[in-house]
C-alpha cells in the first residue's frame, strides 16, 4: 500500500464516520511530514454549520497544530473532490497538494465543474491528485444517496 493509499484509508474511515452521523459520506485528513495533523468529516447537520465540511474540519484543526493559517507543507486527502469553497481554501491555506478519490460531477470544485485550486487565475496553486482509491470513494457515496432514495 502506498503512503497515499494509507492516508486515504484514513480518510475513508471518517467518511463512515460522516454516514454514520447520517451526513453525506465524505472524509479528510491533513499530512504534514508523514503525520496527520488535521481530520474532519462532513458534519453541516450536526454542527448546524454550512461550512463544516470535511476539508474545512480538516484544515482548521492542522492550522491550529501547527499555529499558522498557512500549511505549505501539507498534503489534504479526500474521499470525494472538494467544492467551490474547499477549493478556495485549500488556496488560502497554501496546500502543498490535494489527493481525492472520486470526481464529484455536481459540485465539484477542482476537476468536475471548476478548476479553483489550479487555476491560473488565483495567487497559489494547488498540485492535484486524483482517484486514490477512487472505487471505495465512490461506492460509500453512491451507496449513501441510494438509500436515501
Amino acid at each position: 500500500m502506498t503512503p497515499d493509499e494509507n492516508f486515504m484509508g484514513e480518510a475513508l474511515a471518517l467518511a463512515r464516520q460522516a454516514e454514520a452521523s447520517g451526513e453525506v459520506p465524505v472524509g479528510a485528513v491533513v499530512v504534514i511530514n508523514g503525520e496527520i495533523a488535521g481530520r474532519g468529516f462532513n458534519s453541516p447537520i450536526a454542527k448546524s454549520d454550512p461550512t463544516a465540511h470535511a476539508e474545512i474540519l480538516a484544515l482548521r484543526e492542522a492550522g491550529a497544530i501547527v499555529r499558522n493559517y498557512r500549511l505549505e507543507a501539507a498534503t489534504l486527502y479526500a474521499t470525494l473532490e472538494p467544492c467551490a469553497m474547499c477549493a478556495g481554501a485549500l488556496v488560502a491555506a497554501r496546500i502543498r497538494r490535494l489527493v481525492f478519490g472520486a470526481r464529484d460531477l455536481r459540485f465539484g470544485g477542482v476537476r468536475s465543474k471548476f478548476r479553483i485550486a489550479d487555476s491560473e487565475l488565483v495567487n497559489h496553486r494547488v498540485e492535484i491528485v486524483e482517484g486514490v482509491l477512487a472505487p471505495e470513494c465512490v461506492e460509500l457515496v453512491k451507496r449513501f444517496f441510494e438509500q436515501r432514495r
